[in-house]
């Protein structure tokens, strides 16, 4: 839909003020934005590292959910309703800008969510929304595993990978993980997407080949579901690896995610021109 952005997206200031929200290359050059959404138990700082990798203009913005690091103690949402909401208030004034959506695994469907909260609100669609690690919403299997005791939910990340064995086997870490962890498969496997018209903008689904959550087999699938949920074009693209292919692949990940929000970033910050003949 085409709408103008709110009148309060000139209060700048607000971006550093929301607990949702943590910038890392904030510059007078970013003419996009690109806001991340992390995976059940993670955190925003699992898009660090990708700070050094984007060019100018582009501002790297990572999300922290409530109930783990520094957020401890703020109020877990209820359920994916309340999560989106606040959300969507937290990122409203970062985007004064043409931006996009990259979710991986829970924060895939945080984000399609997230699309339609803002879609619902009059604010222009993301430009583009990367799927990563999971299926579409309502096409994902889902289970009880936050009804589970500790070692069917430690059996769970060692099976999916990107939790050391170092923190599950420390009493005090495993506590911190294990306790978002459950907030957020709470989150998840009780998640009923309702039934919505399809986004507008080009989705991209992005999975490792041995991931157990999608892998490349069921990526094929109308790229896991996903095609049915937008009127552009979906692509899938599948990278080496188990369900956290983006830290070994993080260098490819990213630049993937530059071609398809502009063919002229590169990710070492300097643009590609096009060679005079």
């Amino acid at each position: 839909m085409t709408a103008a952005f709110p009148p309060n997206f000139s209060a700048r200031a607000a971006r550093t003020d929301s607990p949702w929200i943590r910038r890392w290359n904030e510059g007078s050059a970013a003419r996009l934005t690109l806001l991340c959404l992390p995976h059940a138990g993670g955190s925003a700082g699992f898009y660090r590292p990708w700070a050094a990798l984007m060019p100018a203009e582009v501002e790297l913005v990572g999300i922290q959910y409530p109930g783990r690091e520094d957020r401890f103690d703020d109020p877990v949402s209820a359920d994916m309703g309340e999560l989106v909401t606040a959300l969507a208030d937290a990122v409203l004034p970062l985007l004064d800008r043409p931006y996009a959506l990259f979710g991986h695994s829970m924060g895939s469907a945080v984000a399609w969510e997230l699309a339609h909260e803002l879609d619902r609100r009059g604010v222009p669609g993301p430009r583009r929304l990367f799927a990563s690690g999971r299926a579409a919403p309502g096409t994902a299997v889902t289970g009880q595993l936050h009804r589970q005791d500790d070692d069917v939910l430690c059996a769970e990340l060692a099976r999916l990978g990107g939790t050391s064995r170092e923190v599950l086997d420390d009493p005090g870490l495993r506590s911190l993980v294990l306790t978002a962890v459950r907030h957020d498969y709470r989150i998840i496997e009780t998640h009923r997407p309702r039934a919505r018209p399809p986004l507008s903008c080009p989705i991209h689904v992005l999975t490792g080949d041995t991931d157990p959550e999608l892998g490349e087999e069921r990526s094929r699938d109308r790229a896991g579901g996903w095609a049915g949920l937008t009127t552009a074009r979906t692509e899938v693209r599948v990278f080496s690896g188990d369900h956290f292919y983006l830290t070994p692949r993080r260098r490819e990940v990213v630049a993937t995610v530059l071609r398809r929000l502009d063919p002229s970033l590169t990710t070492d910050g300097r643009r590609t021109w096009p060679s005079t003949p």
